[in-house]
């Protein structure tokens, strides 16, 4: 495969909003006008056009003098929007959003988002009611919140000239974040005027701060789908609630006239306490007073528990599932779709006029200077020729599809010698090759295996023959001596024969070979911790806000002997009484659990969250205030009860999906990573040497090439092979889970092919598109040549949100720039047809096609 080294000029050129010259190389970014239909951001260089003198005005730019830069950065741009999931109508549209794009999208700005919001949720240690170690005076503390609110308005500022003021607004999570900040600026500049802390609820919206950060799109993710998943819980919640309204009011009836049972003695209290009964807190206790006086009231507790516990919680559970289980098969397509059409707009600026059909090595290396920065030279040309399926000079469309996998894989140079020991001296080797054959033998294995087995036996008699008292001595039993000693020769044994990668690597194997269902459950483990601490994250997230609150309301109302009057008085009694000659201390411990700071404040919730007797908490809380304060603990536990079923159903999603992959695919590939093995010639890295040398001179690229060459002329090697590794992610496995469900091959007639027609800047004739003559098809963005519009009685094909690029062409075209464009439009169409995933509506939506007013 041979690497062009052309002078090419793109076909498609980034203008400026106006549209009328194209943007510096060195300052901005062309951008499609999505929403507002004042024409295209993008022109159409042609060249036989230029030099022939048609079309009456110059092109924007000289074909030679145009700089591809602009083009590779909105490229990457693309293909960074559609693996972070960013919406294509926050893509920035001029230089002066490009500007605050690019500082608002480095770490450095995401970790000072970060810093921000954790500085701002951390500030709850200091502000009354505070820590008492960590007690900061007001002026301090309002200060520092000021100033961690001033750096927020900062971020939004830039997002602001980034996105613009019509999208800026469009962006609900944004006004949300803005909305608190307002609120949270008035109160901090109250508290420093008046110099005294109030009642300030709203803390528990600084939340909002971190789940905004960058870093925290798991949690945001989750969130989502927690709200997702609310209606048919709710459904399913409301059930329970009025099956236990329906028991309260029978157990009401039934055992108020009992004056021993404060568990019914009011419907209020009956309803409360079968609301602890579904958490089995109060169990049996609730029971016994009734059943002391009528052994038959049982059933009316098995009955409630059965129905609420036993079949309603577990039909939520059952619901959740189900809805998380669909959720996650959608999010999983819309990703993917997503993905393709971040891809087509970034393949649409990579073409050229001379090169239409794909991308040449040139145009990818821009690109990944900009996607990937980090990347080596060398392992750029090796990621290009993996994607190159076809082996030729050009990338196509079908092939660039595959940039987000292929980018990630780890490049190596593959070893050919089979042990690490291969290449010492023939002594050495032999001495090696010796103890790899012992250490691979069964009598060996087998012999480790009874020393493993006697040191098993020798320690369980051991530990039965001893009796109570000091178990550690200062002498060290002979047995440890012996086993010890073998354990470090077979250590020693197998690193010198195995090598340190492939012993650690036999290892694990070797543990979890024994079973393969085994070896399922821990990769599955393994692929959940990421997600499982983003959900973990999300709890706490929860679990902050409702401590702020209860921190509000609750704080110094628990202390001892502050529950005499309720009927959990003997958790918060201390007495101090003697008992013959002593005194001894009766103290109940649940005055601890309060909410007098935020730390002791979650040690609460925690509690709250296990809920073994958290209806003494509760009780407790309620009689130093008021009934109502029970609908704090309420809320929390649906909350949390919301928060644990998602978990549950996630782990039980992941897990059966695992073993429906493993039914459904035999091989072993899953046990795995995905490696990818390429060639590479002494000729392919000269060619590719050269291409650095004449486009950026001598670099640390060129300097790495240079070393492979040397390496290669030392081994009198004429290709060297690389290995490319990566893990295997969950949407691997979903790509070929759901490979029948989302890959439909989509007929010409279905093909958007507007956008491939908005992508290059012009309209294709109605004849060639199977439409009526004299009328144009829909076009996501823009408006029409020629005076023709379309508009769409419902939203046509939403996913491709704007379209490939931006506009239609506003001049119309001359015959051979028509002719060149419609053949570089049917290549693109055909790639597409070939590959892309897409599943559309099953009824096309209607056209009406109108001629615009004059």
């Amino acid at each position: 495969m041979a690497v062009s080294l052309d002078d090419d000029v793109p076909l498609i050129l980034t203008l400026d909003e106006g549209g009328s010259a194209p943007l510096a190389p060195s300052n901005s970014l062309g951008q499609e006008e999505l929403p507002n239909r004042n024409g295209g951001s993008y022109a159409v260089q042609d060249s036989q056009t230029s030099s022939l003198g048609l079309g009456g005005e110059s092109p924007p730019s000289s074909p030679t003098g145009h700089n591809w830069e602009i083009n590779y950065q909105e490229a990457a741009i693309y293909l960074q929007e559609g693996e972070n999931n960013d919406k294509f109508f926050t893509h920035p549209k001029n230089a002066k959003a490009l500007a605050a794009y690019l500082f608002a999208h480095n770490h450095l700005f995401y970790l000072m988002e970060l810093s921000t919001a954790l500085l701002l949720l951390l500030l709850s240690l200091c502000e009354a009611p505070a820590v008492p170690a960590l007690r900061l005076g007001i002026y301090v503390h309002a200060t520092l919140e000021l100033f961690a609110l001033m750096v927020v308005v900062f971020e939004l500022c830039m997002k602001l000239r980034w996105l613009g003021l019509h999208t800026f607004i469009r962006h609900k999570r944004t006004m949300v974040k803005t909305s608190v900040l307002v609120v949270q600026f008035i109160e901090a500049i109250v508290v420093l005027v008046r110099q005294t802390s109030h009642v300030r609820v709203t803390r528990a919206l600084r939340c909002i701060f971190l789940v905004d950060c960058r870093y925290c799109g798991g949690v945001r993710r989750n969130l989502r789908q927690i709200f997702q998943s609310l209606p048919p819980f709710m459904d399913i919640l409301l059930l329970l609630l009025f099956f236990m309204i329906i028991f309260a009011i029978l157990g009401f009836y039934l055992f108020s006239p009992n004056p021993s049972d404060p568990y019914f003695s009011t419907l209020e209290n009956s309803i409360v306490s079968l609301f602890v009964l579904l958490t089995t807190a109060n169990f049996p206790d609730v029971m016994m007073p009734s059943y002391s006086r009528n052994p038959w009231s049982c059933v009316f507790f098995i009955v409630y528990l059965s129905i609420e516990l036993y079949f309603i919680m577990n039909l939520l559970l059952a619901v959740v599932f189900d809805t998380f289980n669909d959720i996650e098969k959608r999010k999983f397509k819309s990703l993917l779709l997503h993905k393709r059409t971040a891809i087509q707009h970034a393949f649409c600026l990579l073409i050229s006029q001379r090169r239409p059909a794909g991308i040449s090595y040139r145009q990818f290396e821009g690109l990944m200077r900009f996607y990937r920065p980090r990347m080596s030279a060398r392992e750029r040309y090796l990621t290009f020729k993996a994607l190159n399926q076809s082996n030729t000079p050009l990338l196509s469309l079908k092939d660039f599809y595959d940039i987000y996998e292929v980018a990630a894989l780890k490049w190596k140079a593959k070893r050919n010698r089979e042990h690490w020991f291969d290449e010492l001296p023939r002594t050495a080797f032999l001495i090696f090759k010796g103890i790899n054959i012992l250490v691979k033998s069964k009598a060996f294995q087998y012999f480790m295996y009874l020393v493993v087995a006697v040191n098993g036996v020798w320690i369980l008699v051991e530990t039965f023959m001893l009796k109570g008292g000091n178990f550690f001595s200062k002498h060290v039993p002979w047995s440890y001596v012996v086993f010890l000693t073998i354990y470090g020769v077979e250590l020693f044994l197998k690193v010198a024969g195995l090598g340190p990668l492939e012993y650690l690597s036999s290892g694990w194997n070797l543990l979890f070979k024994l079973k393969k269902r085994y070896r399922n459950v821990l990769d599955t483990m393994f692929e959940l911790l990421p997600r499982m601490a983003s959900l973990g994250l999300t709890l706490l997230i929860f679990y902050y806000s409702l401590a702020i609150v209860g921190m509000e309301f609750f704080c110094g109302i628990l202390y001892p002997n502050c529950c005499n009057t309720s009927t959990v008085s003997d958790a918060y009694r201390w007495l101090n009484h003697t008992v013959g000659n002593r005194t001894v201390v009766d103290e109940g411990y649940y005055y601890l659990n309060n909410f007098d700071n935020i730390l002791n404040s979650f040690v609460t919730l925690f509690e709250l969250t296990v809920v073994n007797n958290w209806y003494i908490i509760m009780e407790g809380v309620t009689s130093q205030t008021s009934h109502w304060s029970r609908l704090y603990f309420m809320t929390f536990y649906i909350v949390t009860m919301v928060v644990m079923t998602i978990i549950v159903a996630f782990i039980l999603e992941a897990f059966v999906f695992r073993m429906n992959y493993s039914r459904k695919n035999q091989d072993s590939e899953v046990d795995g990573g995905i490696t990818l093995e390429k060639e590479i010639s002494k000729d392919e890295l000269l060619a590719v040497l050269e291409l650095y040398r004449e486009v950026r001179g001598a670099t640390s690229d060129i300097t790495r090439l240079l070393t492979v060459l040397s390496q290669m002329e030392k081994h009198e090697q004429n290709t060297v092979v690389f290995l490319g590794r990566r893990s295997r992610t969950k949407s691997d496995l979903s790509l070929k889970m759901y490979q029948e469900e989302i890959q439909v091959r989509v007929p010409l007639p279905m093909l958007p092919r507007p956008h491939l027609s908005s992508c290059l800047g012009v309209g294709l004739p109605a004849d060639e598109q199977g439409l009526p003559s004299g009328s144009f098809p829909e076009c996501g963005v823009g408006e029409a040549p020629h005076g023709i519009r379309a508009s769409t009685g419902t939203a046509a094909r939403g996913d491709w949100d704007a379209g490939l690029g931006g506009a239609w062409a506003q001049e119309p075209l001359s015959l051979p720039q028509h002719e060149q464009l419609s053949h570089m439009a049917l290549l693109l169409e055909e790639e597409i047809c070939r590959t892309c995933l897409i599943s559309y509506p099953e009824t096309e939506p209607q056209v009406q096609w109108e001629q615009q007013e004059t």
